[in-house]
């Protein structure tokens, strides 16, 4: 794969290079190499982010690991816990298509831009942007959509080409490594609201709410005037509540038993494994689940008649609704959100960023800063 490397990021044929982390397979730790490649050549359309802050996330190890092939029932904690083992190539294991070995990751990006394609955007030179890493290639009238960083380079790296219409700009005295964490967990979270359309006095359950996409629909639904019932674990409950969640369940508690009764408008569950049963009985007739993910496995027990007879909707969510990320920059500008860093780290120590996310002791996000360009 080295080989394959090389003839990618051929550094002999470029005279601007920079310093990047390129994902070589499915694999462990030692797929990530830290190294020096061009730098992307834009073209019409385009822009050229300096990369100033790049968050960490579920998605980038489960890409590397392989964990979205259909030959994976594991749970992504289980599947990812020995990472020293040489992996089996699965061409089936991205997001959409064969993931593009070797290529870079990072969703999260915030950045500045420092060229453009073409005269129509040069206005956003010198503007520091976040990126919207869901695109919908064909609008929004199509589900289709290509992601950063699974379907090509993303933000692992000094410097990222996107479609122009893809960065947003923020007015915000939030620093780089916050506005960094933005992107990916709350779009996704953002996206689930949207499409379930959460309001006031909406009753929202929320699964695995003191991971990264948990804790920011605790936010979002609360921003919402929802009422929010969370699942977390005990020795993060409080700072569940502390974003506004209205009950904290510890996680294996009974979730029925624990509400007591009361029944839920929308469930947010992206634990799903053997947890899902539970979560949809809570569902009141006519409600709705959504889900993104699947931390705790992939693969369920349905009881059909949990469904039919209540009349529940099951609503999957990958692709991000228009309003997505318009109404994240204006929560952002209006202090209406606030990030949540658990720490940084340098771009060249990813493998320790990645190791340290995986312990899930932490609460927020870990975000990596690249060298000074």
């Amino acid at each position: 794969m080295t080989s394959n490397l090389n003839e990618k990021y051929n550094i002999q044929n470029s005279d601007k290079t920079m310093f990047a982390v390129v994902t070589t397979g499915n694999g462990g730790y030692d797929k990530l190499h830290y190294t020096q490649v061009p730098i992307p050549v834009i073209e019409t359309g385009d822009v050229l982010i300096n990369v100033l802050a790049a968050g960490v996330n579920n998605t980038e190890i489960n890409t590397r690991l392989g964990w979205y092939s259909q030959s994976v029932s594991l749970g992504t904690d289980a599947f990812s816990a020995d990472q020293s083992k040489e992996a089996v190539q699965k061409s089936d294991g991205g997001w959409n298509e064969t993931t593009p070995f070797p290529f870079i990751q990072g969703t999260d990006c915030c950045g500045k831009i420092v060229s453009a394609g073409d005269e129509q955007h040069h206005h956003l030179i010198g503007k520091r942007v976040i990126v919207r890493a869901c695109m919908r290639k064909y609008g929004f009238s199509s589900l289709e959509n290509i992601w950063m960083a699974s379907d090509f380079d993303g933000a692992f790296a000094q410097y990222v080409k996107v479609p122009a219409s893809e960065v947003f700009v923020v007015n915000s005295d939030w620093t780089d490594a916050e506005l960094a964490t933005i992107p990916c967990a709350y779009g996704t979270a953002e996206s689930m609201i949207e499409r379930t359309q959460v309001e006031e006095n909406t009753t929202v359950l929320v699964t695995g709410a003191s991971g990264g996409v948990g804790s920011t629909t605790v936010q979002l639904a609360k921003r919402r005037k929802a009422r929010v019932i969370a699942v977390a674990g005990k020795s993060k409950a409080g700072k569940v509540a502390a974003l506004g969640a209205d009950k904290v369940i510890h996680r294996g508690q009974s979730i029925i038993d624990a509400l007591a009764g009361e029944e839920i408008d929308v469930a947010i569950d992206n634990v799903a494994g053997e947890g899902f049963a539970e979560v949809l009985k809570s569902v009141r007739r006519g409600g709705q689940y959504v889900s993104s993910g699947a931390i705790a496995g992939p693969i369920v027990s349905l009881d059909m008649r949990d469904l039919y007879l209540k009349d529940i909707t099951i609503v999957g969510s990958t692709a991000w609704e228009e309003p997505v990320f318009p109404n994240l920059v204006s929560y952002i500008e209006n202090q209406e959100i606030k990030p949540l860093v658990a720490g940084t780290f340098p771009l060249a120590d990813i493998a320790d960023a990645q190791k340290e996310f995986l312990k899930k002791t932490h609460f927020g996000n870990f975000v990596l800063i690249p060298p000074k360009a």
